[in-house]
C-alpha cells in the first residue's frame, strides 16, 4: 500500500506529526512499537506527573498538616495503587491518540518499523510477520532511551532505569540515583516523599547542572531539607551490583567512599532509538543528523524529535513535527527550527526556564542586569502556604530586553510560558512591567522581578 506519509514512532513529534499530516489531506501511516504516545506518555512525562502528585499530597499530609488546620490519626498509603493510578492515567490517554488517529483517518500500524530502502518501509509485528508499504515521505520520530552505566548494566530490579522505576512491585527502602538532571531530581522527589532514604549523585557541580547556578544550589537546600542525601560536585569511581543490593564508590567535596542501596536508578541521560535498515548520516553522539527542513542522508526521509538530539523535551518534539509537516505540505511555510524553549522539572519545589543562563551570558559577555524576587513577597504565594523559591530575570542592559528568565518555586512550570512568549517577542523590561498582572496570582513575582530590574520593585 502506497502512503504519503509513514511515520515510524507514535510518540510527541510521531502522533503530532501523522495528525497535522492527515489534517492536511495526506494518506498516513503511524507505525509505533510500544503503544500511541510513546514514551512521553506512557512511560515519561505523564505517568510521573502522576506520581509526583501523589508524592507531593502525601509529603503535604504527613508533613504540614497542622500547618493548614487538619489532624488525623495512622496515614497511610498503599504503593500498588499509587503506581496503578499513574498506569491508569497513561491508559486513559494513550487511548485518546489512539482515537485521534481514527478521527483523522491515521492509519495505526502497531510493530517495529525499519527503513529498508528509500520509499519502503518494512513493519515486523509483535508476532514476528512481516508487512511491507511505500510513502512518498518517510519521517523518523523513534525518540530515546535510558543510557546505561557501562560498568553498571540494567537488571530491571537492582539497577534501573526511569522506566522500571515508574512500576517497581515494591519499594525500595533505599535507593541511589546517578544524575541529577530532571528525571533524577523528580525520582529523588517521589521516592523520598514516600520515605526511601535517597542519595543524589552529581558529577557537575550543582544538581539539574542544565539550569542557572542559583537555581541548582536553591535545589540542593530545599533538598536536603527534605533530607535527601544531595552528592553533587561527585564522581562515582567504582560500582558492585551485588544481586539485592548496589554499591558506589564516589570521590568529591562531601564524600569519599561507599554507599550502598538497595536499588540504584541510573538517570544520565539517553541515548537515540534508530529505526532498522539502511545506514543513516548520524551526529558523532549518534544521533541522526538532519537539515534546515529536517531531512536527513536519505532522500525522502526526515526526522524530529529526540532522535535528533537536544533538547531532548516532548514539546520541542511536537513543535518539529508540526514545521516539519507544513514545511513538507503546505506551499510557502517557511520551516522554523526550535530557538527559545522551556524547560521544566517537576519536582517540589519546581522548576523551569528559558533563555540565557547568567553562566552563558557572562562567558558571552553580554551585559545584562538581574532582577530577583522571592515568592515570599508574593501575597498569593504565602496564603497557597508555598512561599519557597524565587523569579530571576535577566535583561539585557543595551536594550532592555529580556535574554533568560529561571523560576524556581509552587506553578513555576505554568509560570514560564509568559517569559517564553516574552522571550520570542523580543519584548522589553518596560513592556513587561507595563503589563498589568493580576492579583493575587503566583504570576506577580514575574511583574515584581521585572520591576526589581529596573531598580524600584515596591514589595521587596
Amino acid at each position: 500500500m502506497a502512503y504519503d506519509l509513514i511515520v515510524i514512532g507514535g510518540g510527541p513529534a510521531g502522533y503530532v506529526a501523522a495528525i497535522r499530516a492527515a489534517q492536511l489531506g495526506k494518506k498516513v501511516a503511524c507505525v509505533e512499537a510500544d503503544r500511541a504516545g510513546g514514551t512521553c506518555l506512557n512511560w515519561g512525562c505523564i505517568p510521573t506527573k502522576a506520581l509526583l502528585k501523589n508524592a507531593e499530597l502525601y509529603h503535604t499530609l504527613a508533613h504540614r498538616a497542622k500547618e493548614f488546620g487538619f489532624s488525623f490519626e495512622n496515614l497511610q498509603y498503599d504503593w500498588s495503587s499509587v503506581i496503578g493510578r499513574s498506569r491508569k492515567v497513561s491508559d486513559r490517554l494513550a487511548g485518546g491518540i489512539e482515537f485521534l488517529f481514527k478521527k483523522n483517518g491515521v492509519e495505526y500500524v502497531r510493530g517495529h518499523g525499519a527503513i529498508i530502502a528509500p520509499g519502503k518501509v518494512e513493519v515486523t509485528a509483535k508476532d514476528g510477520s512481516k508487512s511491507t508499504a511505500e510513502a512518498s515521505n518517510i519521517l523518523i520520530a523513534t525518540g530515546a532511551k535510558s543510557r546505561a552505566l557501562p560498568p553498571l548494566p540494567f537488571n530491571g530490579t537492582s539497577v534501573i532505569g526511569s522506566r522500571e522505576a515508574m512500576i517497581l512491585e515494591k519499594q525500595p527502602a533505599s535507593m541511589i540515583i546517578i544524575g541529577a538532571g530532571a528525571i533524577g531530581v523528580e525520582f529523588a522527589y517521589i521516592y523520598n516523599a514516600f520515605g526511601t532514604k535517597v542519595t543524589l549523585v552529581e558529577m557537575a557541580p550543582t544538581l539539574v547542572p542544565v539550569e542557572d547556578t542559583e537555581i541548582g544550589d536553591a535545589l540542593e537546600k530545599s533538598f536536603t531539607k527534605q533530607g535527601i542525601r544531595c552528592l553533587a560536585n561527585h564522581k562515582v569511581t567504582a560500582t558492585k551490583d551485588l544481586g539485592d543490593r548496589v554499591e558506589i564508590t564516589v570521590e568529591g567535596a562531601k564524600e569519599n567512599g561507599t554507599i550502598s542501596a538497595d536499588v540504584c536508578l541510573v538517570a544520565i541521560g539517553v541515548q537515540p532509538v534508530l529505526p532498522g535498515g539502511i545506514a543513516i548520516g548520524l551526529t558523532d553522539r549518534g544521533f541522526i543528523q538532519v537539515g534546515d527542513r529536517y531531512e536527513t542522508s536519505i532522500p525522502g526521509v526526515y526526522a524530529i524529535g529526540d532522535v535528533t538530539g537536544p533538547p531532548l523535551l516532548a514539546h520541542t518534539a511536537s513543535f518539529e513535527a508540526i514545521q516539519c509537516i507544513e514545511g513538507l505540505f503546505v506551499p510557502g511555510h517557511k520551516v522554523r527550527k526550535v530557538k527559545n524553549f522551556p524547560g521544566c522539572t517537576y519536582c517540589h519545589p519546581q522548576i523551569a526556564s528559558v533563555g540565557k543562563t547568567e553562566r552563558a551570558l557572562k562567558e558571552e559577555g553580554v551585559e545584562y542586569t538581574v532582577g530577583k524576587i522571592p515568592f515570599m513577597a508574593i501575597g498569593k504565594a504565602i496564603a497557597a502556604g508555598e512561599p519557597d523559591g524565587f523569579a530571576k530575570l535577566l535583561y539585557g542592559k543595551k536594550h532592555g530586553e529580556l535574554l533568560g528568565a529561571h523560576i524556581i518555586g509552587d506553578n513555576a512550570t505554568e509560570l514560564i510560558a509568559e517569559m517564553g512568549l516574552a522571550l520570542d517577542q523580543e519584548l522589553t523590561a518596560e513592556e513587561i512591567h507595563s503589563t498589568i498582572h493580576a492579583h493575587p496570582t503566583m504570576s506577580e513575582v514575574i511583574h515584581e522581578a521585572t520591576m526589581a530590574a529596573q531598580g524600584h520593585a515596591i514589595h521587596f
